[in-house]
């Protein structure tokens, strides 16, 4: 997989497929031809686990992250310059959000922010900011007011709207993006353009494919995407994780495919083991893996055991395994962890200082999950965390000291967590004939190149036989 004098070989391609590699081929009449000048060829990267529509929505939103912002007068600022420019009645979609910057936010600390010696303290501006994790959306009180969220209205008992002792509506819904979203007017073409926008800037690093694990998907949703994919909106191919019942969608193409049943845990609002072992069966008697949200200790120890409740099944998936103790490495076997080894980094402050410590030595292991045998992949969980799957491998081979230093991996192993296919995570792709012509080219020189998993890395990007970027092409 990784350059040397003796892996130096020529591609053929053809109807989307390697038909043939070895040294010395030589163009056919009418073929075009790549010059790669003996730097690296891999499999495309395969992004396991990303939020396809959240990324697209974000790029149009104002990043409100402890990276941009660092106090409550800064967010204020960043806040009133967005409500500056923007058209009037239109929302303002901030993401981002971690308690660091301004402390716990709700309607009325939203209104506060907003409020400024030229405008009253309730602006009409309705405003809605994304938590980092994704969990949590807090509207101020114009937004609150819109959707109707006070009084005796429909909204009353919704769950997940959180009230104050006298039954006001706070401001934060918790896991209700589908009902926010379905609520929230858009401008008519914004998700395909941001889509589109996706798809290329993975493109420039090298991302063939997505897994998309969307929380509580529907079938518009799937279908949604689908679309995308058949009409080159979204070059790369597709995994779509969706509900057991979703099992095809109408929009048919051979980059696109159903995958794992997507299960969120919340600490919260745990479901009965039993519950949670009818969710898995039912996904299972589909033909479905399953794919649960696993964040905490609790989270994966009541996963487990619903799994050997209910039984496990070819492809079932931990995602994130942000805290795996020790004694419980061994039950892991036979499912894959799907990881972020970035958020060591992008947010080791907020890990040491909030994690407990007892929890620290247990937080994203990598190695030595892979030691004791349980398969490993990575997806970047854009936009909660960055969409380039370079700064993840880098960050797999180097740990802050304070955060399990001996969890880091060499570059060879980090590149193999991006390598696996949509159905098998863990397993790498061989370049080999009747393979997908899904490729990345890296610049030279190639040993650097790979040793470094440094930035601007790509140097030509192939899907489906088709080169989609070329760097330097403008």
């Amino acid at each position: 997989m990784w350059p040397s004098a003796e892996a130096v070989a020529d591609v053929r391609i053809a109807d989307g497929r390697v038909v043939d590699r070895g040294p010395g081929l030589r163009a056919f009449g009418g073929e075009d031809e790549l010059d790669a000048a003996g730097c690296a060829l891999l499999p495309g990267l395969h992004d396991h686990h990303v939020h396809l529509r959240a990324l697209a929505a974000a790029q149009a939103s104002v990043q409100v992250g402890p990276e941009q912002v660092g106090s409550a007068a800064e967010l204020a600022a960043r806040l009133r310059e967005a409500d500056a420019a923007a058209p009037a009645g239109a929302w303002l979609r901030c993401v981002g959000y971690h308690e660091a910057v301004a402390g716990p936010l709700d309607r009325w600390v939203l209104d506060r922010l907003m409020a400024s010696p030229a405008r009253p303290a309730n602006p009409a501006r309705p405003v809605r900011v994304q938590h980092r994790t994704g969990a949590l959306w807090v509207l101020n009180s114009a937004a609150v007011d819109l959707l109707g969220l006070d009084g005796d209205g429909p909204a009353r008992d919704l769950t997940g709207v959180e009230r104050d002792g006298g039954h006001r509506a706070t401001g934060r819904l918790w896991r209700m993006d589908r009902w926010l979203g379905d609520r929230v007017p858009g401008r008519p073409g914004d998700l395909a353009a941001g889509l589109a926008s996706v798809s290329a800037r993975a493109a420039a690093v090298g991302v063939t494919g997505f897994t998309d694990a969307t929380p509580d998907a529907t079938g518009i949703g799937v279908a949604g995407l689908a679309a995308a994919v058949a009409d080159g909106t979204i070059a790369q191919r597709l995994h779509c994780m969706a509900p057991a019942d979703h099992s095809a969608v109408s929009v048919a193409s051979g980059r696109f495919s159903i995958g794992p049943v997507k299960i969120m845990l919340d600490d919260e609002t745990l479901p009965s083991l039993d519950a949670l072992a009818d969710s898995m069966r039912r996904a299972h008697a589909a033909r479905r893996p399953v794919a649960v949200h696993c964040v905490t200790r609790v989270q994966l120890v009541l996963t487990l055991a619903a799994l050997d409740a209910a039984g496990r099944a070819p492809g079932d998936r931990i995602e994130h395994g942000a805290v795996i103790p020790a004694e419980l490495v061994p039950a892991l076997r036979g499912l894959t962890v799907v990881s972020q080894p970035h958020f060591v980094v992008e947010r080791g402050e907020q890990y040491a200082r909030d994690v407990a410590p007892g929890d620290l030595p247990d937080l994203w292991r990598l190695r030595s999950l892979i030691d004791a045998g349980v398969a490993v992949a990575a997806g970047t969980d854009a936009p909660f965390g960055g969409a380039d799957p370079w700064p993840v491998m880098r960050a797999a081979t180097r740990r802050p000291a304070a955060l399990g230093p001996g969890e880091t991996v060499d570059p060879a192993t980090a590149a193999r967590l991006f390598l696996g296919s949509a159905a098998a995570p863990s397993v790498p792709r061989a370049i080999a004939p009747g393979a997908a012509a899904d490729l990345v080219l890296l610049r030279c020189p190639p040993r650097e190149a790979v040793r470094s998993l440094g930035a601007d890395l790509v140097a030509a990007t192939i899907i489906d036989g088709d080169v989609v970027y070329r760097a330097g092409s403008g």
